[in-house]
């Protein structure tokens, strides 16, 4: 299997995520997407130093995943090329920052640790709603539920047209990848002086794709506008549930809880 059928396999296993059936999927797409943002704005509002406060937020990635029926790993497997960026975004910061901020019996521990560790962690729950948002909702419905927050149609389409495009040249490079192997049988990789044929070849056969590919969603009834999508009405206790999640985070982003709990179990 070449990196490009690897790749592929991995869109077609986001594909079979959404198709899951769970509570979570079954969930309106705008309530998903209105969530996620919230929560998002929410964790990376946090100071640098509010590590405890901010590992409160961790309860949200563990319950929802759970009631998705997906694993953690597998969101961590997803995004394992991301996750180096993350850390690297605060890797210096021990170095910049040694004020001492906790003393663990001989161990100090400064505010550059803390802010590293804080950082790490707002990437990762950033992450872990992004990536539970992309794999319990469909591409249309997360496109009509933009639409409904009136996100300019152009914005909406390319994103659409993106993520179907990736697909198309994806398959393009495996099959052009495997024809190429099959005329030089063991040799590594696509020598140098092939690749701007192969690009130029690439370039047109997934045009030629991309085009088909709009002609049948114009055949559809696509228009730049997401009417065609059958977008679930939410539900009155889907709105309540919403507004509920959405006042606890806002309650844990005002107060510590984890303090009260230290407090409550040492007092």
């Amino acid at each position: 299997m070449n990196k490009a059928e690897q790749a592929l396999f991995e869109l077609r296993h986001m594909d079979e995520l959404q198709d899951m059936d769970s509570p979570v999927h079954r969930c309106s797409a705008l309530i998903k997407l209105i969530t996620v943002i919230v929560y998002i704005v929410i964790v990376v509002s946090f100071d640098k130093y509010e590590l405890s406060r901010l590992s409160v937020m961790m309860i949200f990635p563990v319950l929802f995943y759970a009631l998705a029926d997906i694993s953690l790993m597998t969101c961590f497997s997803k995004l394992k090329i991301v996750l180096p960026l993350v850390l690297a975004v605060g890797i210096f910061n021990p170095l910049l920052d040694r004020t001492v901020m906790l003393m663990i019996g001989p161990l100090r521990i400064t505010g550059g640790w803390i802010s590293m560790i804080t950082l790490l962690l707002k990437g990762v729950l950033a992450l872990t709603a992004s990536f539970l948002l992309a794999a319990t909702t469909r591409i249309d419905e997360l496109c009509g539920a933009l639409r409904r927050l009136h996100v300019p149609s152009i914005i909406v389409t390319v994103l659409l047209l993106t993520y179907r495009y990736i697909t198309v040249l994806t398959e393009e490079v495996s099959i052009m990848t495997d024809a190429y192997h099959l005329r030089a049988p063991g040799q590594k990789g696509i020598a140098f002086k092939a690749w701007g044929s192969f690009l130029g070849q690439l370039l047109l056969r997934s045009a030629d794709r991309a085009q088909e590919l709009y002609s049948s969603m114009l055949l559809r009834g696509f228009n730049g506008e997401f009417k065609h999508v059958k977008t679930k009405k939410e539900s009155s206790r889907e709105i309540l549930f919403c507004l509920l999640l959405l006042v606890l985070l806002v309650l844990l982003r005002n107060y510590d809880l984890a303090e009260w709990i230290g407090k409550a179990v040492t007092g």
